[in-house]
């Protein structure tokens, strides 16, 4: 995922045992043990790597919510050499004792992809994938993913409406010509430029993160960015600027890609494969208990960031506005149907053929290469 860089510091927790980079959050005994799940909850998470491992792609927010979620109320560790949040596996409100591990992406991986990390260390069980680097990373380091906690993917692009009062859509982007900044490697502007929606002169590929060339330029550059965090930032954090921005959903220009979803290596389906029939739907359950009453997962993404005491801030505000502009915005959803979590091929295949016809390598992938939706419980679902 391609995120912003904060401008802002923060200072590291103070804890007792801060010199060793680990501290202890919520409560400091193991409650592996208590409210033991029964039946076949127990017996298909007894089948799981323990601790299961989760690789993230970018620091903890709230678009992260499912995950952590899934650590309940119970007692979490934070290790702030590492960026790892440790605890065990809540379903609900039952406390299955398996192990689990929530780490950092972004800078804690070198701005690595997920799935070249997860084919370096193979002791991850799951991780962050997208449809488009799916596809572009094929060959070299295939992803399966096997459920898909956000229906959307929140990426945007923005732009001033004070400056460009007559803009709406991307397209009027590209009609009037204005300079967008994007990280060097998106696939999407690749489309845009190849759909004529953009033209390729108007593309500047050195954007890195910082707010400071959007605000240099008085606002007459358009820049990507998350409209689940960006547009809080642009106007409580960043008091440089400090009003409003306006965007338009990559997904609603026509790049319909799954961001986000939670992906195996395909070689370990047959190994995973009672496991993901218990932990999918666990996951599942996550989405809709985060939409519903985000306050715990988000004070764990919230206390793991500031343990962390990197250049990476989050906190309460930015948090609450994420999950009500993930509802506002469709972001979490069931899709055209009343299952949470599941994926559309037609969608996929869609983004293929897109791809495909910018004249980007699709290495002959289908979209039963990189998705199944085998796992999921189609009972699940936002009523």
């Amino acid at each position: 995922m391609t995120r912003k860089t904060s401008l802002l510091l923060i200072t590291v927790c103070l804890s007792i045992s801060v010199s060793f980079g680990f501290t202890a959050c919520g409560v400091n005994t193991d409650d592996r043990n208590s409210n033991e799940p029964k039946g076949e909850l127990a017996e298909g998470l007894n089948t799981c790597p323990d601790p299961i491992i989760i690789q993230t792609d970018w620091f903890p927010e709230a678009e992260h919510g499912a995950l952590y979620e899934l650590f309940g109320d119970g007692a979490y560790s934070v290790d702030a050499n590492n960026l790892i949040v440790s605890g065990t596996v809540h379903d609900l409100g039952t406390n299955t004792g398996l192990g689990l591990e929530v780490r950092t992406g972004g800078p804690a991986i070198g701005y690595s992809p997920v799935a070249s990390e997860m084919y370096t260390d193979q002791s991850i069980t799951l991780g962050y994938a997208n449809t488009e680097g799916q596809i572009t990373r094929f060959d070299k380091a295939p992803l399966l993913s096997i459920v898909a906690p956000l229906e959307k993917n929140p990426q945007m692009i923005m732009w001033d409406p004070n400056t460009y009062p007559d803009v709406e859509t991307l397209t009027d982007l590209g009609e009037k010509n204005i300079t967008i900044s994007v990280f060097f490697n998106e696939v999407f502007s690749d489309v845009f430029v190849a759909q004529e929606i953009w033209s390729a002169d108007q593309v500047d590929r050195s954007y890195e993160g910082s707010p400071a060339n959007f605000i240099a330029s008085g606002g007459s550059i358009a820049q990507q960015g998350f409209a689940s965090a960006e547009p809080f930032d642009y106007k409580n954090t960043f008091e440089e600027w400090g009003k409003d921005v306006k965007f338009q959903l990559l997904h609603d220009a026509g790049f319909k890609v799954y961001s986000q979803t939670i992906a195996i290596r395909p070689d370990d389906k047959t190994r995973l494969d009672t496991c993901l029939r218990t932990f999918v739907p666990v996951i599942q359950r996550a989405v809709l208990s985060y939409e519903s009453a985000p306050e715990t997962a988000n004070n764990i993404i919230i206390d793991a960031v500031e343990k962390y005491g990197r250049s990476w801030v989050y906190g309460k505000d930015i948090a609450t506005y994420s999950i009500e502009t993930q509802r506002n915005l469709g972001l979490l959803g069931n899709g055209p149907n009343s299952t949470v979590g599941d994926m559309e091929e037609s969608r996929i295949r869609n983004v293929i053929d897109i791809m495909a016809g910018a004249g980007i390598d699709t290495s002959g992938v289908t979209p039963a290469d990189i998705f199944t939706n085998e796992y999921i419980d189609k009972n699940i679902g936002f009523k």
